[in-house]
């Protein structure tokens, strides 16, 4: 340990370089963005200056489990998980947004939940269903939080413990990989796959772009590539066809052609 502090201290530069080739260490490559971004904050309180080496994050695809997988594991859990996942599942919230959920929040006549955004999102209103009603009023309302009686952490690990018991039990290793975000991946997914209309789904998990939903078009597999046609002439005729969920595919002597899957 003094070795590595002191090789820290006195060598800064050289290490995260060695980071960056992975000469020193088998650190993860988030966990080397998170050391450079430390140092260089630290750097930077004390008026130093250094080249940080770059890291480019690898994108991959989500793992979406089946229906019966995510039914499965709501259903062995403990009753306070069970309905947590029941909402991540039906609204496709993030985990950090359902955890803050208060029960003002929620309208057991209307059916709805109303999102507070995190991570820059957007405000949203989702409707939820007749069972999720059922087992949020089987809940104590000892305060103004529906979730949050005690620490994350804690709840977290309540739940990996319940998952690798459920996955055990099932002898099913894919329930050990699903998460909290895996229920928001999954009903994106789901959503687009019966929709098609990638401006709903955006909506629904409160993105401000389409880039950060086009991630979840890939995720689906079409039975048939059959498909409406349509065309525009003027702008307003267009922004009609896109609100519909039409894509645009090229122009044909001044016309604008649209498609949407059937």
């Amino acid at each position: 340990m003094f070795e590595l502090t002191s090789y820290f201290c006195f060598q800064p530069a050289t290490y995260f370089s060695n980071l960056h080739v992975g000469e020193q260490t088998s650190w993860a490559l988030k966990t080397k963005e998170i050391a450079v971004e430390t140092y260089s904050c630290f750097l930077k309180t004390i008026g130093g200056t250094w080249k940080p080496p770059k890291y480019k994050p690898i994108r991959k695809l989500p793992f979406i489990p089946t229906e019966q997988e995510l039914n499965q594991l709501i259903a062995g859990c403990n009753k306070k998980t069970a309905t947590f996942l029941q909402l991540l599942k039906e609204t496709g919230a993030r985990c950090g947004e359902a955890w803050q959920l208060n029960w003002i929040d929620l309208d057991f006549e209307n059916k709805t939940v109303n999102i507070t955004p995190e991570k820059g999102s957007e405000p949203r209103q989702l409707k939820l269903s007749d069972k999720l009603i059922a087992m949020l009023n089987s809940l104590p309302r000892e305060n103004a939080e529906v979730f949050k009686k005690g620490q994350s952490r804690i709840f977290h690990r309540t739940f990996r413990q319940q998952r690798k018991r459920i996955a055990v039990k099932l002898q099913n290793e894919r329930i050990k990989k699903i998460t909290f975000h895996t229920f928001r991946h999954w009903k994106a997914t789901t959503e687009y796959a019966k929709t098609k209309d990638i401006l709903r789904v955006m909506k629904m998990l409160g993105h401000k772009s389409i880039p950060n939903t086009l991630l979840y078009t890939q995720l689906v597999n079409f039975e048939n590539d059959e498909y409406y046609s349509a065309n525009a002439k003027t702008v307003e005729e267009a922004q009609k066809l896109i609100e519909a969920g039409f894509e645009y595919v090229c122009n044909f002597e001044e016309i604008k052609l649209f498609r949407k899957r059937k």
